[in-house]
């Protein structure tokens, strides 16, 4: 027996109460041993594991390390990072590797302070990272910059374990001063940087790791993940409410095992109700996955990685632990972080909190539809083509139609007319666009979320309903809003035009209800509006549209509307 499992304690119940602590009975999965054992868990007064017994007879059930989400943005769940750890506990997850990037885009160091103390309110471990690209590129226009000095000051402040994603590559490896001492100042306090580098290959993805990046979220295929992974990064196997490639790069896994971890990145609260990193490992383990393998992925990869406080079960490690009925579905009995018992048969006991604070920007006054009309002339325009289900979209290309002189939205054709708004100033003409695979059919959506600098971003196909979807946003300081010719629904978002402020219960209900409105108008799209949040994000091939026009991500560069 391995010195750290040694220990003891009379009793046989499966789980019961000591004299200062939690005493449990199972079958221990020992991930790193990759073996499984009988035990008794003894947890003391202070969180942590006093003993492991080992049991010939133990109680049902397993015993395995908590769940880490290894890399996830809380603000897409729409929700405080209170709430979102109200949630993930009954799925198992007992940290996450989080990214205020999106509030930082908004409020600057004031929006990761918010992040920090709402964090702090729950014994969930979140890990966080300080912003490295804000704004994301110099071809949009964010509510705050995060300069060098800003970024160092942030990674010296407790509970910030590294450099968040790196989006910005051509700055990498053009040398972009700033950047390059954002990147010298988490190397320096030992700090990982992670990444975010589609389609990187070849000379310019070993000068991009050269610089100090470790992880990468962004593989766009088997190979590039292979290619990554054999460079020395480790790859992170994402599966989140827009970008659903988990299944493809799971080969990775099989292959590179501790040079991989698991992630959702962007989860909207209706899926984070029905499960989180414990789905992904049912997935794997579903689709022949060695299971020792997928834990290490999804449980220890990314403790080591970031240097989390987050126990293995070995004696005097703190005391965070999943119960689970059997290897094979994962269904979670309890969660256990610091020896509290956080969630037990699909219960949290995290308490509702109300927000400490609800911090905006936004200065965006209501529009007309004049303000969409597009001039016309001959020839053809560049169109943004929606993949369901991914992040990336098309370039395509075509002669729009044109009435009276002007483009408009042809539902018969698939497109749509998309806009996006500078919301932090009163009145500034909107960048238009067409896309192509949002499937309305009438009316218009809005949203003041929009990645990475968050606009106001529209899509529809009459522009009384964009002015409507936009204004109804507007009205509330934030939101998602639909107009679909009889009404306007909206779902406000009043912390930084990002998150609401109440359960993730009452963000999925409220999620729920918008996306049903969508669809009316007829989007059949998985997640309008996390689709729709992504086509103004510029480093994602291959085009998109920011507040100050198209924008090929492939060639990172602006371009025109018309060919």
């Amino acid at each position: 027996m391995d010195a750290h499992l040694q220990g003891g304690i009379n009793g046989r119940n499966p789980a019961s109460a000591t004299g200062d602590g939690l005493s449990v009975s199972g079958t221990v999965v020992d991930v790193e041993g990759r073996r499984l054992f009988g035990a008794r868990i003894v947890v003391g007064a202070t969180g942590r594991i006093e003993a492991v017994a080992p049991e010939a007879s133990p109680g049902p059930g397993f015993i395995l390390p908590g769940f880490v989400d290894a890399h996830i943005h809380i603000e897409s769940a729409l929700i405080t990072p209170a709430a979102f750890a109200r949630a993930a506990v009954r799925h198992g997850t007992v940290a996450a590797v989080t990214d205020p990037h999106e509030i930082a885009n908004v409020l600057g160091v004031d929006g990761v302070d918010f992040m920090l103390a709402e964090g702090a309110r729950t014994p969930f471990v979140m890990a966080t990272g300080a912003p490295s690209c804000v704004p994301a590129t110099p071809f949009e226009t964010a509510g705050a910059t995060l300069d060098a000095a800003a970024v160092a000051a942030l990674l010296d402040r407790p509970g910030v374990t590294h450099l968040a994603e790196v989006m910005n590559v051509p700055g990498v490896l053009g040398g972009d001063p700033d950047l390059i001492a954002k990147l010298a100042a988490a190397r320096a306090r030992g700090k990982p940087i992670d990444g975010h580098a589609p389609g990187l290959r070849g000379a310019a993805l070993r000068a991009y790791i050269a610089a100090g990046i470790t992880t990468d979220h962004e593989c766009l295929d088997l190979e590039e993940a292979y290619e990554k992974a054999a460079a020395g990064m480790t790859i992170l196997l994402r599966c989140g409410s827009a970008a659903r490639t988990f299944e493809a790069l799971l080969p990775v896994l099989a292959r590179h095992p501790g040079a991989c971890m698991l992630c959702s990145d962007d989860k909207h609260p209706d899926d984070l109700l029905e499960g989180h990193i414990n789905d992904l490992v049912r997935i794997a383990v579903g689709a022949g996955l060695n299971v020792f393998d997928v834990l290490r992925a999804a449980c220890v990869n990314p403790v080591r990685h970031y240097g989390l406080d987050v126990g293995q079960l070995r004696l005097g490690d703190r005391a965070d632990w999943v119960e689970v009925e059997d290897l094979r579905d994962f269904r979670v009995r309890r969660t256990v972080v610091g020896g509290r018992v956080l969630a037990a048969d699909g219960r949290s006991a995290i308490p509702e909190l109300t927000p400490l604070r609800r911090p905006n920007s936004f200065a965006l006054r209501p529009v007309s539809a004049a303000v969409f009309r597009m001039p016309a002339r001959a020839g053809a325009c560049r169109v943004i083509g929606v993949r369901d289900g991914e992040l990336v979209t098309d370039a395509i290309s075509c002669i729009p139609t044109v009435r009276d002189g002007v483009v408009v939205a042809d539902p018969a054709r698939g497109l749509a007319k998309l806009a996006v708004f500078n919301r932090y100033a009163a009145a500034v003409p909107p960048a238009l666009a067409l896309v192509s695979g949002m499937g309305l059919g009438r009316g218009a959506v809005a949203a003041s979320v929009a990645h990475d600098s968050h606009p106001v971003i529209a899509a529809g196909v009459d522009d009384d309903a964009l002015a409507a979807a936009v204004n109804a946003v507007v009205a509330h300081g934030g939101g998602l809003a639909v107009a679909d010719g009889t009404g306007v629904r909206v779902m406000p978002l009043p912390i930084a035009g990002l998150m609401s402020a109440g359960t993730c219960e009452e963000a999925a209900a409220a999620t729920a209800r918008i996306d049903a409105a969508v669809r009316a108008c007829g989007c059949a799209l998985r997640a309008p509006f996390m689709t729709l949040s992504f086509l103004a994000l510029p480093v994602i091939p291959a085009l998109k549209l920011t507040d100050l026009g198209l924008f090929d991500a492939a060639q990172f560069k602006p371009v025109g509307f018309w060919i």
